[in-house]
């Protein structure tokens, strides 16, 4: 009964706002929905270096939040959750962007393994061995181990970041919001972007055994690197760098795909 309660509070704010301009009836929307702000900024924080402020993201996905109930539509009969959490998500990806704390060298060192490990994978029909790329980049092995740790270590959301697409609404949405998910509840996202989740799911199953297995575990099993590498019995260390090649790997197979 209280569910029922609270849904009918909330279409009666939602109706009071939409058709009336009640700022007061918005004001309580924010207040309804900013759990959702604080659950995205939680799950994106996670995925960062230390240094980046909780505050700061709750602050940035805040504007998400505001933006998505300007926009919501509720006689599209699809759930504000569901709407909201993208755009949440691509407001803080987007602040973080525009401040731009990640070195321009770890940017430009990730470039260039992207591009020599998709010429390698052309031209050997298979994925580079580590002492391959390395040659490749006229590194050796143990550098290459450390820029992909410090790529790691810089990267936004990796995978969650690797395809942001917009319309001509403004719509944004990452691969991973592509995966199908059979709890959903709004299956038709899903299938508007089914071209780009053949692409992605076709990437992974390409990867090396190890690496498809670390996207799984961090991705989709929410893993942090550290369990990981337990489960794996390796470092952390060796997490990150083959999180970084799977994500570098990913990001290449995607860009050739879509040329």
């Amino acid at each position: 009964m209280d569910a029922e309660v609270k849904e009918f509070e909330l279409r009666e704010l939602w109706r009071r706002y939409k058709e009336e301009g009640d700022d007061s009836a918005r004001e309580r929307l924010v207040v309804a929905y900013s759990p959702l702000v604080k659950f995205v900024a939680g799950r994106t924080g996670a995925r960062l270096p230390s240094h980046v402020e909780q505050a700061d993201l709750i602050s940035y996905g805040m504007l998400g939040l505001l933006e998505s109930l300007e926009r919501f539509e509720p006689e599209r009969q699809i759930r504000f959750e569901t709407f909201a959490m993208q755009r949440i998500r691509g407001a803080i990806i987007d602040e973080l962007r525009s401040l731009d704390w990640v070195p321009r060298s770890v940017r430009s060192r990730a470039r260039a393994i992207e591009e020599a490990n998709s010429k390698l994978e052309h031209e050997l029909g298979r994925a580079p061995t580590d002492a391959e790329l390395a040659e490749r980049l006229g590194i050796d092995e143990e550098d290459l181990q450390e820029s992909l740790v410090q790529i790691s270590n810089s990267s936004i959301l990796a995978l969650e970041e690797l395809w942001m697409m917009s319309d001509s609404s403004g719509d944004r949405v990452s691969l991973l919001d592509t995966i199908e998910d059979e709890s959903a509840p709004d299956p038709q996202a899903a299938l508007d972007s089914s071209e780009v989740k053949d692409r992605l799911q076709e990437a992974i199953q390409d990867l090396p055994e190890r690496e498809k297995l670390v996207i799984a575990l961090y991705y989709f099993e929410n893993l942090t690197l550290r369990e990981i590498g337990e489960v794996l019995v390796v470092t952390e260390s060796r997490i990150s760098q083959l999180h970084s090649k799977a994500v570098l790997r990913l990001r290449s197979k995607l860009k050739s795909a879509a040329a």
